[in-house]
């Protein structure tokens, strides 16, 4: 059974509120989160931190979009752990986690996607993180991997066309392998 730690931006494309997507990368999402309802285990944070950014990006009381019933389905089964996993992870600061499995590269990540790195590495199994559309994350892939966190680039394709928008004439680095 799949375990991942889904990182909003999935929801948020799901539900159609990321400028910019396509909708191949729509579909994918949207795909990817029925088929973790239908199998799989999704792994946040004991301190609601990850569903506390879904709820304040999402409508999960309208059901509107693919992300706002992903994350109804996922709050009506939060004390079901086969099919969610809470971890504990400590945040000596704010948006510095203990369990961010390189604290030097920490520092180089948004503040609020730290706590996702921080979920999949307290995990005993490191899910891996699934990621839509937020293109920095190729810039951290590599190094997560060796930590053995690995991201998981639903929408490739959207990502390298984000990336080559935001950091024009950077060479765009690989994704990630396995």
């Amino acid at each position: 059974m799949m375990k991942v730690v889904v990182d909003t931006n999935v929801l948020l494309v799901a539900n159609e509120q990321h400028d910019g997507v396509g909708p191949d990368c729509v579909a994918i999402c949207v795909r990817r989160l029925l088929a973790l309802k239908a199998e799989g285990v999704v792994v946040v944070d004991d301190g609601f931190r990850i569903l506390g950014e879904y709820l304040g990006k999402t409508r999960p009381n309208a059901s509107k979009g693919a992300g706002d019933k992903f994350l109804k389905w996922l709050l009506q089964n939060t004390s079901n752990s086969s099919r969610v996993q809470t971890v504990s992870v400590t945040e000596r600061e704010a948006d510095l986690f203990d369990e961010f499995p390189d604290h030097d590269l920490q520092l180089e990540f948004d503040p609020p996607d730290r706590k996702f790195v921080a979920v999949a590495n307290s995990h005993p199994d490191k899910p891996p993180i699934w990621q839509a559309a937020d293109c920095k994350w190729l810039n951290w892939s590599a190094a997560l991997a060796v930590t053995g966190v690995s991201v998981d680039f639903l929408c490739p394709e959207d990502v390298f066309r984000f990336y080559e928008a935001k950091f024009p004439g950077s060479p765009i680095p690989p994704l990630p392998s396995g």
